[in-house]
């Protein structure tokens, strides 16, 4: 049963109480923040507390049973504090004299959502925003903040031309304040690619991406697709890198949905979409799906081989094993058998019993390719933890390559920025001399001189993605 909607924003009403007494209910309600703030704050806390990404929290029942202007911009609150965190910080710093780290985190979040309102969305009152976070800091427990809250932001209102780190001597921490990444994360950056390439990567970082989405072509064509979205005065975009993969011109997933649910089209980024064409698929295949939740990559491998054949999709949770499955069941992919495995072990098939035409691990990284989605990421990650990836990454791909069939194909792919989890991996694994590096067929435009894909949001408008395609010896 869907969730019972929650009342639009108080902004939206019109009292007109005039002289009357305001009744006990709607006194309380002016007492209240509007839900699209109580959710916003609420998922910025999970995100905090529970290390929760907020793509899931603004899918869930708490976000999605509000109206839908409540909703729009408890989503964009959410994002968009998490986009600008530590330039959000910066100012919270700055006009209260205090370390953020010495903040309790209910009154950082309502200054950060205050604040966020205040320089980046024009169209909200400045009131509102002062006066809706004090209201979220005292429904927080936190009456005693509520003063200092209300000073904060009422400096930023009277402060609005305040360049984000003008008075910062040294550059790069002040091309952190202004972009918001890390300065660790950003001196890589530059080390690799030069100031300005950096600047430029980490500002796209922070543009909002349009969504994306693929045709599910064993159930209808492409042509069809185009003709349903027309009809919904939806403008779609080719893409020019990787083939049957659209844009949404007016950057609203909405029309999209019912199409979704009905199996029609998969939901997922451009340069994901481009990881299943690296297999060089036919029907009849026996492929090996290793780390496949949330099973974008299976059901498109079950359309490019047009259900014929077999596809063992396997994940380390049954939970996101789940998300396969549904899937799956949405798409029609008849050919996927799932399997719950840890890819760091001995898989679970006897010796000599299968082996796969091809294997897709698509590893578990760092996303630094996918800030556009997931800005939370910049802001938990560090070197240490890209170091233990790596580690988990080589091992994950020694063990898929023992069931590659000789002359068999494997595809190693991360959703990361960093060399660490993609040329490094591959470069150590190939070491074993058991395979060798081919040239990817598909997306030339994208390869490296190294023979790899890899792609750039600043360069490419795409989500930053590393593929590596190799080739098992024959006997």
């Amino acid at each position: 049963m869907k969730p019972q909607k929650i009342s639009p924003s108080i902004e939206s009403i019109q009292l007109g109480l005039g002289a009357a007494r305001m009744p006990k209910e709607d006194q309380e309600l002016r007492e209240k923040a509007t839900p699209a703030r109580q959710a916003a704050f609420a998922a910025l806390k999970r995100v905090a507390e529970e290390e929760a990404f907020a793509s899931n929290l603004i899918a869930s029942s708490a976000v999605d049973s509000l109206y839908s202007e409540d909703r729009r911009l408890a989503q964009e609150l959410v994002l968009g504090v998490l986009r600008w965190q530590g330039q959000l910080d910066y100012f919270i710093s700055r006009y209260s004299n205090r370390a953020v780290s010495k903040l309790d985190l209910p009154v950082l979040l309502a200054l950060r959502l205050g604040l966020y309102q205040i320089r980046f969305l024009s169209r909200i009152p400045q009131s509102a925003a002062v006066n809706e976070s004090v209201k979220l800091v005292k429904a927080a427990g936190k009456p005693g903040a509520a003063g200092f809250v209300n000073a904060v932001l009422r400096a930023a209102c009277r402060n609005l031309n305040d360049a984000p780190g003008a008075e910062l001597k040294d550059k790069i921490a002040r091309l952190s304040v202004e972009t918001a990444h890390p300065q660790w994360l950003l001196e890589r950056w530059i080390a690799r690619f030069g100031f300005e390439q950096a600047r430029r990567l980490a500002l796209a970082n922070n543009e909002i991406p349009p969504p994306s989405f693929r045709v599910n072509t064993l159930k209808i064509s492409r042509t069809d697709v185009r003709r349903l979205l027309q009809e919904k005065a939806a403008a779609i975009i080719d893409s020019p890198f990787v083939p049957g993969a659209f844009t949404v011109e007016d950057k609203s997933a909405a029309p999209l949905l019912p199409l979704v649910e009905d199996g029609l089209i998969y939901i997922q980024s451009e340069a994901s979409q481009l990881i299943p064409f690296l297999l060089g698929l036919r029907p009849g295949m026996k492929v090996l799906d290793l780390c496949a939740a949330p099973g974008g990559k299976t059901t498109h491998a079950a359309a490019l081989m047009n259900n014929q054949g077999l596809i063992v999709a396997g994940d380390i949770h049954l939970h996101r094993l789940n998300l396969v499955k549904q899937a799956c069941r949405r798409a029609g992919a008849t050919i996927a058998r799932l399997i719950v495995l840890d890819a760091t072990q001995e898989l679970p098939f006897a010796e000599n019993e299968i082996l796969f035409d091809r294997v897709l691990v698509d590893a578990p990284c760092s996303g630094t390719g996918t800030l556009r989605h997931n800005p939370e990421i910049k802001w938990r990650l560090g070197e240490d933890k890209l170091r233990e990836l790596s580690l988990l990454q080589q091992t994950i791909l020694s063990q898929a390559a023992k069931w590659v069939a000789p002359g068999g194909r494997l595809v190693y792919s991360t959703c990361s920025l960093e060399p660490e989890e993609g040329e490094d991996v591959v470069e150590q694994f190939l070491l074993q001399g058991t395979f060798r590096l081919l040239e990817p067929e598909a997306a030339q435009e994208l390869r490296t001189e190294r023979k790899f894909i890899r792609t750039f949001p600043h360069s490419h408008n795409l989500d930053g993605f590393f593929a590596a395609v190799m080739e098992r010896a024959r006997d």
